[in-house]
């Protein structure tokens, strides 16, 4: 979905362009919306209407616009049948449009930030880890023929001139990924309007945005102290954009799940100040062949079920129900367990959610918005 509009680049800015830093845990991060309040810096890009996408290009970077990512998330297991989440995504952040002047290896207007997270269900044990760096001296950046986006010692790496096989590949303190993602059955989804995704009432408040819903996936995961190899499906996201959050909208609820049937959903959900859904939530549903309904607030009942109040008093809600009446679709989304907090630079909820009632299967969920509102 709309991953996550950054930074306080005033902050950024400060950052040595000679390393990448790591961003401890703390207990006072930005609000995930605070960063995305305010309107962005003239002189980007807008995504105002349709646009024809290039591939391979456009998996790589548009420093035209403010921000874009790389998402991925996944629901793995390994031979014994223990279930893992993990995320892993790269931000790219415009400081200012166009290049510096006198540009040279050591100038750059881009800053990579890198978040990655893995949930291992057993435990209910959730750790994460964020590092950031200018794109300077190579210290962070994105290529082409094949692709390769870095950030640091993280890296997602084509093997290919096309895409397919990806490798992701991050690690911080005592968690790690190394993944291979394959070229799934289902082609490529170009979200809302041939993938111009509208977010708000002002023209450009919207992104452009594709995903590929289920690739499977092999490779290990390390964490607690102990390595997993690991199989199963990953989500892949990509969006750029340099719109923000209108006045009246407090944040998202968005849900990407793979169901056991072979059918993929993907919803978000604009929330206004009072909490209520806004006409600008949408998804899609894709079924095993790859064919894909459009979903809204026509057709499509989001409604939180229950919450979870975080240590810091914000109350998150972790089960909801999810009804596609024309498509037979009465389910409920429910955390695999509470604690998956992403509290860095910015705070938001995100993590592994199992999928239960007239259909089962897992996915991911992300809750922002939350954090100091209550």
């Amino acid at each position: 979905m709309m991953r996550l509009l950054i930074l306080l680049t005033a902050m950024l800015f400060m950052l040595s362009c000679e390393q990448v830093d790591k961003a401890s845990t703390a207990s006072d991060g930005m609000l995930l919306t605070d960063t995305m309040s305010g309107d962005p810096k003239t002189g980007f890009a807008r995504a105002l209407k349709p646009r024809e996408f290039s591939f391979p290009e456009d998996h790589a970077a548009h420093e035209d616009y403010a921000t874009e990512w790389w998402y991925f998330t996944g629901n793995l297991k390994d031979r014994a049948g223990r279930l893992f989440g993990y995320q892993l995504t790269i931000f790219r952040v415009g400081l200012e449009p166009g290049k510096p002047e006198n540009d040279s290896n050591w100038r750059s207007h881009q800053v990579y930030m890198g978040h990655m997270a893995i949930s291992d269900i057993q435990s209910s044990l959730h750790k994460s880890g964020e590092i950031f760096s200018r794109a300077a001296l190579s210290q962070a950046g994105a290529a082409l023929n094949p692709l390769r986006i870095w950030l640091g010692p993280w890296s997602i790496q084509s093997k290919s001139k096309n895409l397919f096989p990806l490798d992701l590949t991050a690690e911080f303190d005592d968690i790690a990924i190394k993944l291979r993602l394959n070229e799934g059955s289902k082609p490529i989804v170009l979200q809302g309007k041939n993938g111009l995704s509208q977010k708000g009432e002002e023209p450009g408040n919207a992104s452009y945005y594709y995903s590929y819903t289920r690739l499977p996936t092999l490779g290990s995961l390390y964490i607690n102290g102990q390595s997993f190899e690991v199989s199963g499906n990953s989500w892949f996201d990509r969006e750029w954009s340099s719109s923000a959050l209108a006045e009246d909208q407090q944040g998202w609820d968005w849900f990407s799940l793979q169901l056991d049937d072979g059918r993929d959903l993907m919803f978000y959900r604009m929330r206004n100040k009072q909490g209520n859904a806004q006409r600008f939530s949408k998804g899609v549903l894709i079924d095993h062949e790859g064919k894909v309904t459009q979903l809204d607030l026509d057709n499509t009942v989001v409604e939180p079920k229950s919450t979870w109040q975080s240590p810091q008093g914000d109350n998150y809600p972790v089960t909801w129900s999810l009804r596609v009446a024309d498509h037979d679709l009465d389910i409920v989304i429910e955390a695999f367990f509470n604690e998956q907090l992403m509290q860095h630079t910015v705070t938001y909820w995100e993590g592994a959610v199992n999928v239960s009632g007239s259909h089962s299967g897992q996915g991911y969920m992300e809750l922002s918005g939350y954090a100091g509102a209550n």
